[in-house]
């Protein structure tokens, strides 16, 4: 469905847009999916502290490569080649200082290999043809002209929640790595349209979230 937001060309006229939380959709949904990447690498990551010779040792497993000694070079870590070796080998233990070099290495080349690899982010989102679940807040009117505000988009009532949204993932994260807003948009516009015929009432929303 091609992207239509003629019902909202007067959007901010009534006072919406003086509430920083509304959005348009498209956008909304590219927040929501970054946060949901954010979650994959970290709770995918390692959770030992680096303060652990556990946490310590899993990264430098982890590092232990052209890239990862690119990666410690690129946080900070400047020691000669020979004290790395011994990090690596596990007969000498990096000062508190490079640990904190050694986690951020860690962090950094993961985002990378994740972000240079977006497929397995796909797998997550598709969920093997099950879809995500997505949920909408409408629009915040708190700021809106009392007069003008729309009673079917007040309360707890107003949240919606499409338990399965699939078929949609592969382009979405495609749009995201992109930064193409306005595919993101033709892609919400097909999202809220397995709402109801008040779907277009959440082209602007103050709220998405994933359950991934």
């Amino acid at each position: 469905m091609p992207y239509d937001d003629s019902g909202w060309r007067n959007f901010g006229r009534l006072g919406a847009n003086r509430s920083s939380e509304n959005v348009r959709g498209g956008a909304a949904l590219g927040a929501a999916m970054e946060e949901a990447l954010s979650r994959q690498i970290r709770e995918g990551g390692i959770r030992s502290p680096v303060t652990t010779n556990r946490g310590l040792n899993a990264r430098l497993n982890y590092l232990d490569s052209d890239a990862g000694r690119q990666a410690m070079a690129d946080a900070g870590v400047d020691v000669t080649p020979r004290t790395m070796k011994k990090w690596f080998d596990g007969t000498q233990q990096p000062l508190p200082s490079n640990r904190e070099k050694i986690d951020t290495a860690y962090w950094g080349l993961r985002t990378d290999r994740f972000l240079n690899n977006l497929g397995a982010f796909k797998q997550h989102l598709n969920n093997r043809g099950r879809g995500t679940s997505i949920e909408i807040h409408p629009v915040n009117q708190d700021l809106v002209e009392e007069n003008a505000r729309r009673p079917n988009l007040e309360g707890e009532q107003a949240h919606r929640f499409l338990p399965n949204v699939r078929y949609i993932w592969d382009e979405a994260v495609d749009a995201m790595r992109d930064g193409d807003t306005q595919k993101m948009e033709e892609i919400w516009d097909d999202v809220i349209a397995d709402l109801d015929s008040d779907w277009g009432a959440y082209t602007y929303a103050s709220y998405v979230g994933l359950g991934a």
